[in-house]
């Protein structure tokens, strides 16, 4: 029995300039100490970003508001959000362990679905299979097909999962945690909780900032935080280090940048800035500054309406 009723249309902007600004610094601020992933893009150029216990849609081309969703609870909040590959389903992670999925094209809430006992810090899709990570360490396979969604968990030393991120193959799970620890999982979504990573890879701080390269499926880069700072690209298939780069801050998140074969990455602090590298030396070629926030959460499209677009959180 699904209700309409949280989706929302998107507010009017009467709210006072001050207020917005802090709410704005809470989420941020909020983001940053508990490894939220509360900001993602589609192809179909549709922008999420999570506010508390609302997400706000946006049309990426008129950047015109569309609709909210709305938790309607005080004591929860939206903790993580990731968009369908393809289509306007959009997957909610929330702070008391439960997993929404919602219909934006149809304004209607599809399912919800529970096992987490912890905030649902990070999502990735393969397919149909729906992956989420929760701050007990603990990565749950979600089949959105059926009734029974639950179909496998991973466990990742009882820490905070910071990042999941499927290959652009399906073919490799990327799990980052608060301790520092890289795991690579094979893709099996019917695994159980005794089931070993592929590799591991240690870093001496949280691994929030990681994403596969687009045009070479074995390579992963990663971001060190606040005690490394160190940009660094993998191969994983010989787990191989290919090249890495200090950047002298913590790396919050970064993307890759096909049309250019470059590196974006968002960092904390000290800087407070976005650094633009050239692959495959990492020379950084560029910088933004930003005057006041970290870059938490950077998220980018790619679709056919826009050469490069990019939001920064």
């Amino acid at each position: 029995n699904f209700s309409d009723s949280f989706l929302k249309p998107f507010p009017q902007p009467d709210t006072p300039p001050q207020l917005v600004t802090s709410n704005l610094l809470a989420v941020i601020f909020s983001s940053f100490f508990l490894d939220l992933n509360i900001l993602d893009w589609n192809l179909e150029n549709l922008i999420a970003v999570a506010l508390g216990s609302a997400a706000y849609i946006w049309n990426g081309r008129t950047l015109q508001g569309i609709e909210s969703i709305d938790l309607n609870s005080s004591s929860k909040y939206i903790s993580s959000l990731a968009w369908i590959k393809e289509g306007a389903c959009l997957a909610v992670g929330t702070s008391d362990g439960e997993v929404q999925l919602w219909d934006i094209e149809r304004k209607r809430r599809l399912r919800n679905m529970f096992g987490h006992l912890s905030v649902v810090g990070a999502l990735s899709w393969n397919h149909y299979i729906l992956s989420s990570g929760s701050r007990l360490g603990s990565i749950h396979h979600h089949d959105v097909r059926v009734a029974q969604h639950h179909v496998g968990t991973l466990c990742q030393n009882k820490q905070s999962i910071c990042s999941l991120k499927w290959s652009l193959t399906n073919q490799l799970l990327a799990s980052g945690s608060s301790d520092g620890t890289l795991n690579i999982w094979h893709s099996d979504p019917g695994v159980n909780v005794q089931s070993q990573p592929l590799k591991t890879i240690p870093h001496s701080s949280a691994v929030k900032a990681m994403n596969w390269c687009p045009w070479q499926s074995s390579v992963l880069a990663t971001g060190g935080g606040m005690k490394d700072g160190i940009l660094r690209v993998w191969d994983i298939n010989h787990e191989k280090l290919l090249q890495s780069a200090a950047t002298d801050s913590q790396i919050c998140s970064l993307l890759w940048l096909p049309k250019t074969s470059e590196l974006l990455t968002g960092q904390g602090l000290p800087g407070n800035q976005m650094k633009i590298w050239q692959h495959p030396a990492l020379i950084n070629s560029s910088e933004l500054y930003g005057k006041y926030f970290n870059s938490l959460a950077l998220t980018y499209t790619s679709s056919p309406t826009c050469r490069y677009s990019f939001i920064q959180s």
